[in-house]
């Protein structure tokens, strides 16, 4: 059994005044960076990963240093998680696209796995790319526990492979940022344990105790 962690980078500049990001290197945002520390804190403490993947775009790798310093590790960049190429649509706004590309823009969130981006990827590319870099991390590190940190596009169409559904099933995965996804590889077959878990950038309740004066 090998067990999967699979880790959304934290909120950058472009989650929070929405932009799409695709393979533009945005750096973390001071919300981000807080985001990754806590869920560093988390992975190391409940999962303890042998080894540490991620996107090589500057976003991924600021999430997944954290939780590789936790570990005594180096976190490894792999091209194969890298996000999607939009290809024209990168850094413009939902409403600009929608503007230049109506159809496109229809076809996107009605029918993704339809879309091809101009000078652009589509997710079945995405899918066939990840899932390659996946099993190669799997065959790595069989019978480990091993981190990956990557982007919302290539973990819903990872999430929907692993859930045996193609992918126009890719709006129906949520993936906040810092969210947690856990699976195993088991014998030939995925289960999934966890999709989409944030409790770890909730607010600590006060106890009473540490409340009092």
């Amino acid at each position: 059994m090998t067990r999967i962690i699979l880790i959304r980078h934290g909120q950058t500049a472009w989650n929070k005044v929405e932009r799409i990001r695709g393979q533009v290197d945005v750096p973390l945002d001071e919300v981000g960076l807080a985001q990754a520390e806590a869920t560093a804190k988390r992975v190391a403490n409940e999962w303890q990963p042998v080894a540490v993947y991620c996107s090589p775009l500057r976003r991924a790798v600021q999430t997944a240093q954290p939780i590789a310093r936790y570990l005594g590790q180096d976190a490894r960049a792999v091209a194969g998680f890298n996000d999607m190429s939009f290809g024209q649509w990168q850094g413009l706004s939902p409403e600009e696209v929608t503007q230049r590309w109506p159809q496109l823009a229809r076809t996107w969130l009605e029918a993704p796995h339809k879309a091809i981006f101009p000078d652009g990827e589509s997710l079945a590319r995405v899918r066939q790319r990840s899932m390659e870099a996946l099993h190669q991390v799997i065959a790595r590190h069989e019978g480990a526990v091993v981190a990956i940190v990557g982007h919302t596009v290539v973990h819903r169409v990872l999430l929907c492979a692993v859930l045996g559904l193609d992918n126009s099933s890719y709006w129906r995965i949520g993936q906040e940022t810092c969210a947690i996804n856990v699976f195993e590889w088991r014998e030939g077959v995925f289960f999934i344990e966890s999709i989409n878990d944030t409790c770890h950038l909730r607010p600590r309740p006060v106890s009473q105790e540490e409340s009092s004066p």
